[in-house]
């Protein structure tokens, strides 16, 4: 059994927001969004992959949705389940790729809401707000996941709070909230201004 937890970005979304652009190549903090959150996660997990069709990192797995057809970003979870079930891992972080400025203490965060769930899932807050691509996630909820997504369940909160879910909180600092997200060429506008 592999000791911390592993990482997965979820980078499957095609920007429709962004007139169909490849958010993951948007250039973003002298690299590219992609590459800026590897480097925002990269700390605080034992090992990264990357949830995505056609999107790469050298030296880092890619791996496809385990449903096909698009089903949205709890089929990318469930196939960061099965990579860090197969790696030996019993937990796995997954974030969202377009939300740059995630908590450098997500993952610990995260980690020790799940302590207080029956089923050791958490998921991300921030002023009451949940954002359900944050969380962490025990692999051996594998079974369950996959039994839900062949039903047809889509969404992550709904899944999560049936298995009975912790949510960890995060400050918002001066009414920035750390899981702001870019949809739009405003969005990233205000999020390069962010960066100063």
């Amino acid at each position: 059994m592999e000791t911390g937890i592993a990482g997965v970005i979820l980078a499957g979304g095609q920007g429709p927001w962004l007139s169909g652009a490849d958010k993951a190549a948007l250039p973003f903090a002298d690299t590219t969004l992609l590459a800026h959150q590897v480097a925002r996660i990269s700390p605080q997990v034992a090992r990264l992959a990357i949830n995505a069709d056609g999107v790469s990192i050298e030296g880092m797995a890619v791996l496809p949705d385990a449903v096909p057809g698009q089903p949205g970003p709890l089929a990318g979870i469930l196939a960061a389940m099965d990579w860090a079930k197969a790696l030996g891992f019993a937990q796995v972080a997954c974030v969202a790729m377009d939300a740059p400025f995630l908590p450098t203490n997500l993952v610990a965060e995260l980690a020790t809401a799940a302590q207080r769930s029956p089923t050791g899932i958490a998921l991300a807050r921030s002023d009451g707000q949940a954002h359900p691509t944050f969380g962490l996630w025990p692999v051996d909820m594998r079974a369950a996941m996959a039994t839900d997504l062949g039903k047809g369940q889509r969404r992550i909160r709904i899944f999560a709070e049936a298995q009975g879910c912790a949510y960890a909180d995060f400050p918002t600092h001066g009414g920035l909230d750390p899981f702001f997200s870019i949809n739009t060429a405003d969005d990233l506008a205000t999020a390069r201004a962010r960066l100063g």
